[in-house]
């Protein structure tokens, strides 16, 4: 069949709409085809997820940012109401003082990875619902799958409560060890919660000492 100049920008117009437009396998494929980072490829198809009411209310999917080698995987709530404008975790006041406590540790945002058990803000930032979780919690769990990082810690009651199947308060959770995921879990507290209560600040240091050590075995 003889391909005209016309019908030819037509294919590659479709085409290109195609990869744009349509999430799901189509857009799956394509990015398989070109042989697409795994978790990067993960991250579109959260962009495109409308699993769950939050796809009505939010402006961004906050999917998560940092390395993709990561050691350590710090794993907050939700997004709030910054992140969702910029579609980054930890980005508001909390995220600023998530920052100076990574760096206190001898580490950079960029040597860590930064998530959260749902990936669009809850409206009025409350805390997500059980099919919220359950929507959520494969991209999570996948993620994790691909990191594979050494330590995951937590940030907050309700991220180590998920992660860890359990209704223990967070004062009682913070300060050990668990075995999930294939990695070592560390909860703490949440910078949000650090704010508002900086006698917490002394306990989360050596939780964060303690995240170090088992990350690679540096006494900070």
């Amino acid at each position: 069949m003889d391909k005209s100049p016309d019908l030819l920008e037509t294919l590659s117009l479709a085409r290109d709409f195609l990869a744009r437009e349509i999430p799901g396998p189509i857009a799956r494929a394509k990015a398989d085809e070109q042989g697409d980072d795994p978790l990067a490829v993960l991250g579109a198809e959260a962009c495109a997820c409308q699993k769950c009411g939050l796809a009505q209310t939010r402006m961004s999917v906050v999917f998560g940012s940092g390395r993709a080698d990561a050691n350590l995987v710090f794993v907050g709530e939700a997004p709030g109401a910054e992140e969702d404008r910029q579609g980054v975790p930890f980005v508001g006041a909390a995220g600023q003082l998530l920052t100076r406590m990574i760096e206190a540790m001898g580490l950079v945002r960029e040597d860590v990875y930064i998530a959260n058990i749902v990936k669009c803000r809850p409206p009025n930032n409350r805390d997500p619902k059980p099919d919220e979780i359950a929507a959520c919690r494969p991209y999570l769990e996948r993620q994790l799958d691909l990191i594979a990082p050494v330590v995951i810690c937590t940030l907050g009651r309700f991220a180590a409560q998920t992660l860890l199947q359990t209704t223990e308060a967070i004062g009682r959770l913070r300060g050990r060890v668990f075995d999930r995921y294939g990695a070592k879990v560390v909860p703490t507290y949440h910078p949000a919660a650090l704010l508002r209560n900086p006698q917490w600040k002394r306990p989360t240091w050596e939780d964060l000492k303690l995240v170090r050590k088992l990350c690679d075995g540096t006494e900070i």
